[in-house]
C-alpha cells in the first residue's frame, strides 16, 4: 500500500488582502506552503506528494521545491477552476493501485502536527477512511440578523484536513460528481454521497486554515514562538 499526499495550492487568496495567493506569503523568511510540505515531506507514512497550483506560478513553486529539497514531490498538477476540480486533477495524475491511500490536504493549513497525520494515516489504513475533525467548543446557531434555534454542539464538528480515502473510492466519488455535476464543499461531503462510511479523527484548533489577514497575524505568532 503507497501512500499520495495531494495539496491544493491553486487559489487566489482574495480574502487575505494580499499582492499573491496566501500560500507564497513569506512567514519568517519562509514561504506558507513550504511549512506545509515539509509536514509530509518528514514523514515516514508518506510516499508521495503532489500539488495542484496555477500554471503560473508553477515555475515559483518548482524553485521552492528544489530549494527545500522536497524529494517526495513527483508532480506539479495544473489546478483547475474550483478545489474539487484542481484535486481531482491530481488523482487523475497518479499511477496508483485501488487500495492505496490518498491524503488531501489545505496548502493554507501549515500547521499541521506529525501526530495528527500520523493518527489520521494508521485509521485509514486500518478503516479505510479518516477526517479530521475537532469538536465545537461554542454556542451554535441558526439564523439571519437575528437567533432562530440553537444546535446541540455535542454533536457538532468543525471538518478540517486532512481527509484520506482510499484511491478506489476517490475514482468512484469523481465519476459520481461529474456526472451528476455535484461540487462538495470538501472531499468527505463527496464521500458521503456515495455511502462511503467517514471516520472522524481528533483533530487541533492550532491546525487553522489561513484565511484572513487575522488568520496570518496568528499564524506568525505561533511559528516566531515555535523557533
Amino acid at each position: 500500500m503507497k501512500t499520495f499526499a495531494i495539496i491544493p495550492a491553486g487559489g487566489k487568496g482574495l480574502r487575505s488582502g494580499t499582492s499573491v495567493p496566501k500560500q507564497y506569503i513569506k512567514i519568517n523568511g519562509r514561504e506558507l506552503i513550504t511549512y506545509t510540505i515539509s509536514t509530509f515531506q518528514n514523514c515516514r507514512n508518506i510516499n508521495y506528494i503532489v500539488v495542484a497550483a496555477e500554471k503560473s506560478y508553477h515555475k515559483k513553486l518548482k524553485r521552492i521545491i528544489d530549494n527545500y529539497k522536497f524529494n517526495k514531490v513527483i508532480s506539479i498538477i495544473e489546478g483547475g477552476k474550483t478545489r474539487q476540480d484542481s484535486v481531482f486533477n491530481c488523482i487523475k495524475s497518479l499511477k496508483a493501485d485501488k487500495n492505496d491511500l490518498i491524503i488531501v490536504h489545505d496548502a493554507a493549513r501549515p500547521l499541521l502536527s506529525k501526530n495528527i497525520l500520523n493518527n489520521s494515516i494508521n485509521l485509514a489504513k486500518e478503516k479505510g477512511s479518516a477526517v479530521v475533525s475537532i469538536k465545537a467548543k461554542d454556542t451554535l446557531v441558526t439564523g439571519n440578523k437575528t437567533i432562530v434555534s440553537y444546535l446541540d454542539r455535542r454533536k457538532v464538528y468543525y471538518v478540517q484536513t486532512p481527509q484520506i480515502f482510499k484511491y478506489k473510492d476517490f475514482i468512484k466519488a469523481i465519476k459520481y460528481a461529474e456526472k451528476n455535476k455535484f461540487y462538495g464543499s470538501d472531499e468527505s461531503s463527496i464521500m458521503k454521497k456515495i455511502g462511503k462510511r467517514i471516520n472522524i479523527v481528533e483533530g487541533s484548533s492550532i491546525n487553522i486554515k489561513i484565511t484572513t489577514k487575522e488568520d496570518l497575524k496568528i499564524l506568525e505568532i505561533i511559528i516566531k514562538q515555535s523557533d
